[in-house]
Formats: C-alpha cells, sequence, structure tokens
C-alpha cells in the first residue's frame, strides 16, 4: 500500500489528544512511542492491514502517516478529530457556567473519532460497566484471540467469546449480536446521513445488552454526531460534582447543540489530562 504522510495545520490541542490516545490505547492494537524530543507517536493496527501513525512533537507541527493511501489519510484525520471544527463549540460555549471556563482555556480540544468504526463500537461494548483500563485489557485479549470484524464475530459461539475474552455471556451475546446487526445492514459509518442516526441508535438499543451509554457513545466517536451526552457515565457525574444523571442531562441541556464536544473537555478536565495543579 502507498504511504501518505501530510503535516497538520489545523490548530490542535496536542497534549489533550495524546492523553486520549493512550487511555485509549489497545495492547497488541496501538503502540505508543516516546520520542527524543519528549514527543511522541501512535501507531494503530487496522483490520485490512493498514497502519496509521500520528506524530505529536514535543514542538512542532504534528504528522499524519498511513499505509492506506488517500483514504487512509481521510481516516486518519477523522481519528483526531479534524473532521469536527471545534471553534462554533467553543464560541457557542465560552459564557456558559461550567464550559466556559474549561473550552476557553483550552480551545484546541477537539471530539477524536475511531479508525475503524466496527471495532470502536465493540470496543464501546466491552467497556460497559468497567472502567477504561479493565475495557481496554478486554480488547486486547478479543484482538489477541479473534479478527476484530463482522465476518468473523458474526459466527462465533458466544461461549468461546466470553471464555477467551474473559467477559460475561451477556457481554459476548452482545459482541455477537453487533456483529451480525452490521452484516445485516447496520451502518456505523461516519458518513452516515445525520437523519438516519436516531435510527442507528433505536438499532443499537434494540440489540440483547446495549444501553444508551452505548449506543450514544457509538454515535459520538463512529457516527460523528456533534451534539452527543453521556448522563449516566460516572466520571462526566463525577466532572459535574457528584450529579445524578438526570440532574447531568438537565445540564447538559444548555450545550446543545454541542454537547459531544462539551463530554470530551469534562472527560479531559476531569480524568484523562487534568491542568497541573502547581502550574
Amino acid at each position: 500500500m502507498p504511504v501518505v504522510e501530510e503535516e497538520v495545520h489545523e490548530p490542535l490541542d496536542v497534549p489533550a489528544l495524546r492523553a486520549w490516545l493512550v487511555a485509549h490505547a489497545v495492547p497488541g492494537v496501538d503502540e505508543v512511542v516516546v520520542g527524543a524530543d519528549g514527543g511522541s507517536g501512535h501507531v494503530r493496527a487496522l483490520p485490512d492491514g493498514s497502519r496509521l501513525e500520528v506524530l505529536l512533537p514535543a514542538v512542532g507541527v504534528p504528522v499524519l502517516r498511513s499505509t492506506g493511501g488517500a483514504s487512509g489519510a481521510e481516516v486518519a484525520r477523522r481519528w483526531l478529530g479534524l473532521d469536527l471544527d471545534p471553534a462554533p463549540g467553543v464560541a457557542a460555549l465560552a459564557d456558559d457556567p461550567v464550559l466556559g471556563p474549561l473550552v476557553t482555556s483550552r480551545p484546541l480540544v477537539r471530539v477524536p473519532g475511531a479508525p475503524d468504526p466496527f471495532e470502536a463500537a465493540v470496543n464501546v461494548v466491552l467497556g460497559q460497566h468497567v472502567s477504561l483500563a479493565a475495557g481496554r485489557v478486554f480488547a486486547g485479549r478479543l484482538a489477541a484471540a479473534h479478527p476484530v470484524n463482522a465476518e468473523a464475530l458474526a459466527v462465533l459461539d458466544p461461549e468461546v467469546l466470553r471464555a477467551s475474552v474473559g467477559v460475561t455471556g451477556a457481554r459476548s451475546a452482545s459482541l455477537v449480536a453487533l456483529a451480525r446487526a452490521v452484516l445485516d445492514g447496520l451502518d456505523l459509518d461516519p458518513q452516515v446521513d445525520p437523519s438516519e442516526r436516531a435510527a442507528t441508535r433505536a438499532a443499537l438499543l434494540a440489540l440483547p445488552g446495549v444501553g444508551p451509554w452505548t449506543a450514544d457513545l457509538v454515535a459520538m466517536r463512529c457516527l460523528r454526531d456533534p451534539d452527543v451526552f453521556l448522563p449516566g457515565d460516572l466520571v462526566l457525574r463525577k466532572a459535574l460534582g457528584g450529579v445524578t444523571a438526570r440532574e447531568a442531562a438537565r445540564l447538559a441541556e444548555a450545550w446543545a447543540p454541542h454537547r459531544s464536544l462539551a463530554v470530551v473537555h469534562l472527560w479531559t478536565h476531569h480524568a484523562l489530562d487534568p491542568p497541573d495543579p502547581t502550574g
């Protein structure tokens, strides 16, 4: 495959992006390398055998490399969130009492996407009701034991999947159901018509073991819906002062139609790349 390399000239919060990539790196699929200049490289292997690489220097311009040609470069840009401009959201949220201080102090934070929508959806299912770190462990076990594509997972016995990954029987059944739904036409492509997102969410919710948190996170990362909030997310509720899910949803109403950006800001500030209290 041809190698495509390009510099990233869009404004980008590199520390926030680096923190996101490290936090979501799947063992055996992603590789994070620290450079001599203090920067880092993040390499991801895709199911089709191509590779994506993002170089995040300590000083200078980030660089994307891909072995998937022009389409690979497009995937890499979506992975970093370069497909969604944060500026309108920053302008709209700047005066908000909760989000305003976050977006004005870090206006270049973006909403990262997913290099492979199906794989990302699988990892979201694996991350239900567990920590981000535990979800990464499960995703690594899955990648080591089975090809992570709809064709392969759809024909697996859920019990085989349960034994090889270490998840519950209900979770393995959800994964197989997701794979079969994709083969039957469930479209997780980020280019899906925005008017069809509600139908996709409903189809996800109809799968066994899939709840609103999973369906909404898939919408944000895979379908690239810019207006998703996850009121039941424990980290978000802690970031908002320990509120209930209902209270979190009520607060987030004021952030529409930029709630996905609000989610990433809250996650970044509270858990992924919190500010240095001594700085």
